[in-house]
């Protein structure tokens, strides 16, 4: 139930190539977003499109036993009726009557149907509308006057004390025929005061400013007028679609230009409810299909068509029992199936006629897929360069928003927070060789020139725990064989530099496409157990240092090595309170308190806060050690009387053996893949066509960036880095700007994004000024890092579908949720697949836990081959399309119980 029926969603990019005539845009509409969305510069059947609101007038009594309109409901994509106890209805789906629709079907084929109608006013309208009924026949000449009479009363719309429900429906009679008040005859003598309003001296409502503000710039209206006509034979109905929109005053609860005006009038009869007739053709009318069918069409066979598909993708329930909700959830698949099939023709035409108009310089523009192979030694990379540099200009002015300097201050503290976590842990790792000094004067440099350089200036260049299971690996490696760990990892960086020159020549980005959720799956939750078992593991060796004793030898300074009261105690509190309190943190930014931007802020800065609090607690408990955070004062290294700043490549204390200096080529591969997973991956979950990026990319170009910058860093003992996953989608996120007139219950739409290079460029300087907060930074306990540590290996389980999946190997089937892996696969082959992953994962734990951990990122790609050659052979192809699909929704609304990290492959 997850994921949103967009058409977005099934877009097919296969269907680039399409090419499909006019001539078939009487069976195939285009839909109002593909057309926005694409800036199309051609005239559909020389019709323009728009949003559509529409209202439906039921014709009342009211309190002084006048006939008028009244206002039943309005419709801006979903429906909005007034209740009866005095007020409207929140937005809701439409549930119509099937007899309702077949009626709306029966009456377009004998109806009036007028198209391109020039008028400008209602009475100029209903005056050709009652012309053309009674051509056709539908309508008696002697029945004129008082049905025009009927058209052009009052329009009124509800309050509490006036609305459909306190007004008595009207009938109307012929003029001269004597009824009761119930059935009042229609005077003659009301027109002056009927035609008077219409020209706007009298209002009968005031607009709903919350209306005013949900509906989108340059909607047109349609207005349904319904009502019950005595004099009349049959049922009559008429569809006018007037030439150009016309305001009319005093009709509208809104003002906005009208469109298209339906009429259906006929006499009280038993079969035929004409409040749910108008309801069907209001929402028809309000879904955008069929009313882009309505502008294109030309005549009454394109109408009748456009409503058969508008059946053909409609679910019809049978008159059984009320269905419990678990039975109706199972409409769900069908109705994606049936709004695929309303949908990809749509896109089928939009797509080939958009790139037929565009030329042949656009079109190739348009189709210029980043990872697609030129053939030629750094083709992929120029290709970058020359799609992405000319926009260089562009950069920097569309940096000129207020929105840029709140992204600036947001995404400094969400890259500052695991810049200091990463630092204090990776000072623990290399027992001090790399800490936080070095790691935030290599996220500062790196990242003003990714910012100033790169092809995609929105990912966040920084550190993140696959990294850091490498070091923690290699500098294990290095101590057991006795080498200098800092001048191996210049050797790495050279190599590292070689390897990406060789594969950017090759244009070996597009290998990327091969990496299937299983890959990446295994890998994130591998990392994301290493960051909970390293977090307890630390733990542990606290409360081994500081065993629970009845007595302690308490002295009055620290001395290590001697057993601290209280120590351990204060350290499990202090990660669990960190722990908990950023995780509650995340969950109350989705929940319903608060208003929204406040509950947004206080969740989006959820760390920084936790780290803050948890801070202060342990600065007030003066009595009681915790090991704190490393820091050298302004620009030392972590370790002064270990190393420098530069480090000899033949070896700072010892000679370097000349066989490791080749030999790192094997441990450069490794961090190779790392990185190369991290930030293709990265790049392509920025990318996705959801997030309307404009400018494009350049995986060759960032990969060479990233890569060639780690390598140089590694010369001055700095960590080498990759994009990072979370903070990347919450930069792109900050610089979004969404819709904010959209329609009640519907989600807003993406304006534009700020693609710009400064926002990356001011968080950099930032983090390179705070190795100044040394002051501060060395209060942090070490504990509160290890509560950060655990809080991003278990936020990130929450994004894969192999954690989810682990957890519905321990429900019944009953309880499983209803997903396409669920629901269209058999339990077992699902259980079995998810089997596969858990035997990888003992795998790589037991590779990871001996000697041979170096060679973690091998083993790992060893699951491509397994995925492309073994897979298919135990499972058929539609379950590994269920299993192993990328369909992370993107997330840009704060909707209960999900964020950025359910599209995140891995922790970062």
């Amino acid at each position: 139930m997850r994921r949103t029926l967009d058409p977005e969603g099934y877009e097919d990019l296969g269907l680039k190539s399409s090419h499909l005539s006019l001539g078939e845009m009487s069976t195939v509409s285009v839909t109002d977003v593909d057309l926005e969305a694409t800036g199309s510069r051609r005239l559909l059947s020389q019709q323009d499109t728009h949003e559509g609101y529409v209202e439906l007038h039921e014709l009342v009594l009211d309190n002084a036993k006048d006939l008028c309109w009244m206002e039943a409901g309005h419709w801006l994509k979903l429906e909005e009726d007034f209740q009866e106890s005095g007020d409207w209805s929140q937005p809701h789906l439409s549930f119509l009557t099937y007899h309702s629709l077949l009626e709306i079907r029966r009456a377009l084929n004998k109806g009036a149907i007028l198209l391109g109608v020039e008028a400008t006013s209602l009475p100029a309208i209903v005056h050709i509308l009652l012309d053309q009924l009674i051509y056709e026949g539908q309508m008696k000449p002697q029945d004129r006057d008082d049905v025009m009479r009927t058209l052009l009363l009052r329009h009124s719309h509800p309050t509490e004390d006036e609305s459909v429900w306190t007004m008595p429906p009207a009938l109307v009679q012929r003029s001269g025929t004597s009824r009761t008040d119930v059935e009042r005859p229609l005077l003659r003598e009301q027109r002056p005061m009927e035609m008077s309003r219409m020209a706007g001296k009298e209002q009968s409502g005031v607009p709903k400013p919350q209306l005013l503000e949900t509906i989108p710039e340059g909607a047109e209206a349609t207005l349904v007028l319904v009502g019950c006509a005595a004099f009349l034979e049959q049922p009559m109905l008429a569809f006018v679609r007037l030439k150009d929109a016309v305001t009319m005053d005093g009709v509208l609860d809104v003002s906005i230009p009208v469109r298209f005006l339906v009429v259906v009038l006929g006499p009280d009869t038993p079969q035929n409810s004409y409040h749910e007739i108008g309801r069907a053709i209001a929402t028809m009318m309000s879904e955008r299909v069929f009313r882009r069918d309505a502008y294109l069409a030309e005549g009454r066979q394109e109408l009748v068509r456009g409503v058969e598909d508008f059946l053909d993708a409609s679910i019809v329930l049978p008159p059984t029992e009320a269905p419990s909700e678990p039975l109706l959830r199972a409409l769900v698949p069908l109705q994606q199936e049936l709004l695929r099939r309303r949908y990809q023709p749509l896109e089928r035409l939009h797509i080939g006629e958009f790139l037929k108009d565009l030329g042949p310089d656009e079109a190739a523009a348009e189709d210029d897929d980043p990872l697609r192979r030129t053939g030629r030694p750094f083709g992929g990379l120029v290709r970058d360069i020359r799609r992405r540099y000319p926009k260089y200009l562009s950069d920097i002015k569309d940096a000129l928003n207020p929105q840029c300097l709140a992204a600036v201050i947001f995404i400094y503290f969400a890259a500052l927070s695991p810049a200091i976590t990463f630092g204090g842990l990776l000072g623990e790792k290399t027992k001090g060789m790399m800490g936080v000094s070095e790691l935030l004067i290599s996220t500062c440099v790196q990242c003003v020139l990714f910012s100033l350089l790169s092809a995609q200036p929105l990912l966040v260049v920084g550190f993140s725990g696959p990294l850091l299971v490498f070091e923690e690996a290699f500098y294990s490696f290095c101590s057991s064989n006795g080498l200098e760990y800092i001048v191996g990892r210049v050797w790495i960086g050279f190599w590292l530099i070689l390897l990406v020159l060789v594969v950017v020549a090759c244009e070996g980005s597009f290998l990327v496409r091969y990496l299937s959720r299983y890959t990446q799956e295994i890998f994130s939750f591998l990392i994301s157990l290493i960051f909970i078992f390293e977090t307890f593991s630390k733990l542990v060796t606290i409360f081994k240092d500081h065993p629970l004793q009845r007595r302690y030898n308490v002295q009055d300074e620290y001395q290590r090595g001697v057993p601290e009261p209280n120590t351990a105690l204060l350290s499990l509190v202090l990660m669990a309170g960190t722990f908990f309190l950023a995780f509650f943190l995340r969950k109350f930014k989705n929940s319903s308190f608060l208003p929204g931007k406040v509950r947004r802020l206080i969740g989006d800065f959820g760390v920084p806060i936790s780290i803050f609090i948890m801070a202060l607690a342990d600065f007030f408990i003066n009595d009681t050690y915790t090991q704190k955070l490393s820091v050298p004062k302004g620009l030392q290294v972590t370790n002064s009387s270990a190393r420098g700043w530069f480090i000899q490549p033949m070896g700072e204390k010892d000679p370097f053996p000349i066989w490791m200096m080749f030999a790192s080529v094997i441990p450069a591969l490794l961090v190779f893949i790392l990185i190369f997973l991290e930030t293709q991956i990265t790049t392509l979950i920025v990318s996705k066509p959801e997030r309307k990026l404009v400018k494009g990319t350049g995986f060759h170009l960032d990969l060479l960036l990233i890569v060639a910058m780690g390598g140089l860093a590694a010369l001055f003992g700095m960590p080498w880095l990759s994009a990072t996953t979370v903070r990347t989608i919450t930069h792109a996120n900050a610089l979004t700007i969404m819709s904010k007139t959209s329609a009640p219950g519907e989600k807003s739409q993406i304006l534009e994004v700020k693609e710009q290079r400064i926002s990356g460029l001011l968080v950099a300087v930032l983090i390179g000024v705070s190795i100044l907060m040394e002051p501060i930074l060395k209060y942090i306990p070490l504990a509160v890092l290890f509560g950060i540590f655990l809080y991003m290996g278990v936020t990130s389980l929450f994004g894969i579908q192999l954690f989810d999946r682990i957890l519905l190997l321990l429900k019944p089937p009953k309880y499983h949720p209803d997903e396409p892996y669920v629901t269209r696969v058999k339990t077992w082959r699902m259980h079995l697949f998810t089997f596969t992953q858990i035997i990888f994962l003992v795998v790589l734990w037991v590779v990871k836990s001996t000697p041979a951990s170096l060679a973690l990122p091998f083993v790992l790609i060893l699951t491509v081959p397994l995925r492309r050659f073994l897979l298919p052979r135990i499972f058929r192809d539609i379950e590994l399309k269920c299993l192993d699909a990328d369909d992370a929704v993107v997330t840009f609304d704060e909707a209960e119980g999900t964020d950025v990290y359910n599209e995140v492959p891995m922790p970062s």
